[in-house]
């Protein structure tokens, strides 16, 4: 009786709420400064490996034979942790990272075990502060790295806007920061060729809600789906709807499994009007309309949208991952010019 009572008492579980974020925070502190060190060990090892390596030609003779022979005294002095692939990523990060206060604590070894497999600073930097700003786990840093995220953000971009993407990672301000062209939708598993409707199109996305959230990007909270509009006793539907916690506004996406129409954008225009005017509460910017299709033409699209509203998008998306030495050719071009 007594355990009941203080069960259901509001200081009690103020009590339990207290105790809960201390040791919370602090299991969330511990596990950052385990990283710290092994992060700052990691880089230390690789810095005396570079700095033998470069003691002059009777070292410099080892070459690639000495982190063999130093893995199998280091495994037998230490046990795991030396083998030959991690003391090249020592080195490696040692290399990439020449100082040690450029490695972030807020990353494990293995989310750099990720980012040191990338050649190009520009895209190992983006995802590293990505990382951080997003606090994407490893498995999906690996996504975001498979679906070329970086080079499907830069290739929009001019030279200085690519520079500013990798040093500070995606900043959302405005509207047209969270669009990209093209989304991956790969995790969809659909085949190609295929044949599929649009509602299909649409339940897959939804039994795949967190990938397609994480290919949105940061700040996607989902609303609904089908969602309903009733004007002059007719019923209109919104195939999916989210709200943006940052920009503070409601998100639209339509289907279409083929390409988008002129009339698409009229309809489009039509849900924006009516959710700023019935849906939207104080405080709530203007809403954003995304028609995501599978082909666009963007000679009609650019008619279509004349005087439409500037919170409406056409972004294509793809069932496979995209080729990602066109898109490097791309920014390549960008980052050449005026040079």
């Amino acid at each position: 009786m007594k355990e009941n009572i203080i069960k259901t008492s509001k200081d009690y579980q103020q009590l339990i709420g207290n105790i809960t974020t201390v040791y919370t925070d602090g299991r969330l502190k511990a596990i950052q400064a385990v990283n710290a060190t092994l992060l700052k060990s990691y880089w230390q090892i690789g810095q005396h490996i570079i700095e033998f390596e470069q003691g002059g030609a009777e070292r410099a003779k080892y070459g690639a034979q000495l982190l063999s022979v130093l893995s199998k005294d280091l495994s037998l002095l230490h046990g795991k942790g030396f083998s030959l692939s991690n003391l090249k990523l020592m080195r490696q990060l040692y290399v990439c990272y020449s100082k040690s206060q450029t490695v972030s604590d807020q990353l494990g070894w293995s989310h750099y075990v990720e980012l040191l497999k990338l050649d190009d600073e520009l895209e190992r930097s983006f995802y590293e502060k990505q990382s951080i700003r997003e606090r994407w786990s490893v498995r999906e840093l690996k996504r975001q790295i498979s679906s070329s995220l970086f080079l499907r953000l830069a290739t929009v971009k001019d030279k200085e806007q690519i520079l500013h993407l990798a040093k500070q990672g995606q900043t959302v301000t405005h509207p047209l920061d969270i669009i990209r062209d093209p989304y991956i939708l790969d995790f969809l598993k659909i085949p190609e060729p295929n044949h599929y409707s649009e509602s299909e199109l649409e339940k897959r996305i939804i039994e795949h809600l967190q990938h397609f959230l994480l290919e949105l990007g940061k700040g996607f909270a989902f609303v609904g789906r089908q969602y309903r509009i009733t004007l002059d006793n007719t019923h209109h539907y919104v195939d999916l709807v989210f709200y943006h916690r940052i920009l503070k506004c409601f998100v639209l996406i339509d289907l279409k499994k083929e390409r988008a129409g002129y009339e698409d954008i009229g309809q489009m225009n039509m849900y924006l009007g009516y959710f700023e005017h019935e849906e939207n509460t104080e405080g709530d910017a203007p809403p954003i309309g995304i028609i995501l299709a599978k082909q666009k033409d963007d000679l009609l699209i650019k008619y279509a949208m004349h005087n439409i509203s500037s919170q409406l998008f056409v972004s294509k998306y793809q069932l496979y991952l995209p080729d990602k030495e066109e898109l490097r050719a791309v920014i390549e071009e960008q980052l050449n010019s005026n040079q």
